[in-house]
């Protein structure tokens, strides 16, 4: 099998066949270790885990230590568009608190997967970061469309500024730090959508980022852009896929598509991995307080409205399962998400002013010493006031 990469931009919206639903299961046998379709199959991620555990066991043993492994800590960092500032900020603050762990495993969905590498790669990109979503303006990530355009083509924007933006940073010598951490067992997943086959794809970053191929640098890039391309708002990632060949096309979209964020699989048990302390810290980019608002009696208002509310339950649905997950798993759960007081005006997608206000809350959260949600909206669960990085 072959990929090529193509971002979609401004030309007519052509594409290729899609790949028959008969042959989307080759399509994952193909790419290997790089990706995994979930709701396919698991024995492919289960075996990825185990292989990491073993990196794990073997980096540590050159290190001269023991065979017990030291506490696992998880960061699964939502979508939310830029609200991923309040995301950026928590992780800074963190830093500067004293107590930010190294995560064994990092997951990113939409503007979380943005934020992913960096928080992957700990305290050294924090810059990154604030650079990223405290002076980031609208025309830094998209360019709006004529209404023809918009119209006769595939989405309202041209997001071909946000290409720009993320491919200054993603670079041989960052996927070259990531595979250092993937070699030690470390894991890095980014979530996509499959929009032909409305499917979740987990993509293992830190293998792409282990692959030597003059494709690798475009493909970690590209995945990053797909993971964070809200269907008709901003154009798809196409994947050019020769299957026996036979070319077809993959057209991939913004990960919360399916899930606003993930750990890992349901289907998938942490307790068939060795024994450990296990702790998850969930960065929801996101209010869980209702957004009141008059809606005005007009079709796409109620329209608009309607999915708004339909994206926060679904966000919120997504906290249960993977609060379900950590519970069966004995996996320490704390969550944090941006604070009903947060009530600066939002003027327009990629309001730098907006940005710059979430972004301090964040980071003044987590340098206090933050009151970690021990569950999600609902559950009668007390609330203890602990450091980010104990998680107890």
């Amino acid at each position: 099998m072959s990929l090529q990469l193509a971002v979609a931009g401004c030309s007519t919206p052509e594409r290729l066949p899609a790949v028959p639903v008969s042959q989307i299961s080759q399509t994952s046998e193909a790419f290997g270790p790089i990706r995994f379709l979930v709701s396919r199959e698991t024995d492919s991620f289960a075996a990825e885990a185990l292989r990491a555990q073993d990196r794990e066991k073997q980096w540590l043993a050159s290190q001269g230590q023991g065979p017990d492994l030291p506490p696992a800590y998880f960061l699964a960092v939502s979508g939310g568009g830029d609200n991923g500032a309040y995301g950026a900020g928590f992780l800074n603050g963190w830093t500067a608190s004293g107590t930010r762990p190294q995560f064994k495993v990092v997951t990113g969905i939409s503007t979380g997967a943005l934020i992913a590498p960096f928080a992957f790669l700990g305290p050294k990109y924090d810059y990154v970061l604030e650079r990223v979503y405290t002076s980031t303006a609208q025309q830094d990530i998209f360019k709006k469309r004529g209404i023809m355009s918009a119209l006769f083509g595939d989405s309202m924007a041209d997001t071909r500024p946000l290409h720009n933006v993320i491919s200054s940073y993603v670079n041989r010598e960052l996927l070259d730090e990531i595979a250092a951490e993937y070699a030690k067992g470390r894991i890095l997943l980014v979530g996509t959508t499959n929009l032909d086959s409305l499917e979740p794809v987990i993509w293992n970053m830190g293998a792409i980022a282990s692959r030597k191929d003059p494709e690798a640098v475009a493909l970690f890039a590209n995945i990053l852009l797909a993971s964070a391309s809200i269907p008709g708002a901003f154009p798809p990632v196409m994947l050019d896929v020769n299957l026996g060949g036979t070319r077809y096309q993959e057209m991939h979209v913004d990960g919360g598509t399916v899930a606003q964020l993930f750990l890992y699989p349901p289907s998938v048990s942490a307790k068939n991995a060795a024994p450990r302390k296990r702790v998850a810290y969930i960065l929801r980019n996101a209010r869980l307080d209702a957004d009141w608002a008059s809606t005005e009696r007009r079709t796409m208002t109620i329209a608009m409205r309607a999915i708004d509310s339909l994206t926060r339950t679904q966000g919120i649905g997504d906290l249960y399962r993977v609060y379900s997950v950590t519970q069966r798993d004995g996996v320490d759960f704390n969550l944090t998400y941006i604070p009903a007081t947060f009530n600066v005006p939002h003027n327009e997608m990629f309001d730098t002013a907006f940005m710059k206000a979430l972004y301090d809350v964040g980071v003044n959260a987590a340098k206090s010493g933050y009151n970690w949600q021990k569950s999600p909206p609902g559950f009668d669960v007390p609330i203890t006031g602990q450091t980010p990085s104990s998680g107890h």
